[in-house]
């Protein structure tokens, strides 16, 4: 099996600090950039599985590299270049302590608190009557905090945001336009790819008096994905929707007795598991894109990353 990279400690000319997150590690270095490296770690309910996925790092960071790029009109984003096929280099920012998750449809964790009979999702109302997988009349934002290392993400509404003064009332209006606009220009980009973009969650940072979107966007690890052919004769047959997403991942821990509460063991991650998993995600990654994906050598991901971004530093 290819090898996977779930772990780096790089030592980049100028770095300051490295912060190893779920998934990607992120280089702070001294000209305000950051370089970000997607690795193969896979995480579910928040918490870090055991294995890592080989080619995940590299999808996610091209996949989250053409999103990016395909809407600079929209509004202005911290990628600046992407050196390796794992790695993205960028404006470092200071980013907003909250995620704003945009939903077009009640499914997931959404669908979950609703049939447990939760009718008020982060301040917004959800009518009786409605059906797994059914679509808003109008796409909503559902924010969560975001969470410190090791600490669950929780749902918040828009008034105890501005009434907690963690983002004032200007920036969160333009935060609203943005994720609404993006998420219109992303359900574009997916209808094109006979998708259906689901759900997904953006998140934004603030440098020099100017926002930016940060990190990653309409990826399947932030993102969810129904195929537009079957929708609505699945839906009006109450049958689940045949997807793209990491909620495969969850469901198969979920099936195994896991959702990463207090007590529960993650089942084990046979090397089988490990590559319908990894198999999947090119899935994900073709669908998503349009394109076929390439495989990158994994021999010495470890070096190969660090050649790219020296050199890549060094000229920039």
């Amino acid at each position: 099996m290819s090898k996977a990279l779930v772990r780096t400690d790089f030592q980049f000319p100028g770095q300051e600090k490295v912060y190893h997150g779920k998934v990607r590690d992120v280089y702070t270095i001294n000209n305000g950039w950051l370089v970000m490296v997607a690795t193969d770690r896979i995480s579910a309910f928040d918490v870090v599985l055991p294995e890592g996925i080989p080619y995940k790092g590299q999808m996610l960071n091209q996949i989250a590299a053409k999103f990016l790029d395909a809407t600079t009109d929209i509004c202005p984003n911290w990628k600046l270049a992407s050196p390796d096929p794992m790695v993205t280099a960028g404006l470092q920012c200071t980013g907003f302590p909250v995620e704003m998750i945009v939903r077009g449809y009640l499914c997931g964790s959404a669908w979950r608190a609703y049939k447990s009979g939760v009718r008020e999702i982060c301040g917004i109302t959800i009518p009786d009557g409605m059906r797994e997988n059914q679509r808003f009349p109008e796409p909503i934002i559902t924010p969560t905090t975001k969470a410190e290392q090791g600490l669950h993400d929780e749902d918040i509404s828009k008034e105890e945001i501005l009434k907690q003064g963690l983002v004032s009332e200007t920036d969160y209006a333009l935060l609203e336009k943005y994720a609404l606009a993006l998420f219109k220009r992303g359900t574009e980009i997916a209808a094109g790819r006979e998708l259906i973009l689901v759900d997904t969650k953006y998140e934004f940072g603030h440098r020099d008096g100017k926002i930016y979107l940060i990190d990653e966007i309409h990826t399947p690890d932030s993102s969810r994905y129904f195929y537009t052919e079957g929708y609505e004769e699945r839906f009006r047959k109450g049958e689940p929707q045949k997807q793209l997403s990491k909620e495969f991942v969850r469901e198969w821990l979920m099936d195994n007795g896991f959702q990463g509460k207090a007590g529960q063991a993650i089942p084990e991650m046979t090397p089988a598991i490990v590559q319908s998993i990894s198999e999947r995600y090119i899935e994900l990654y073709e669908h998503i894109t349009g394109e076929t994906f390439i495989k990158e050598d994994t021999t010495d991901l470890l070096s190969r990353i660090e050649k790219n971004v020296l050199d890549y530093l060094t000229n920039n």
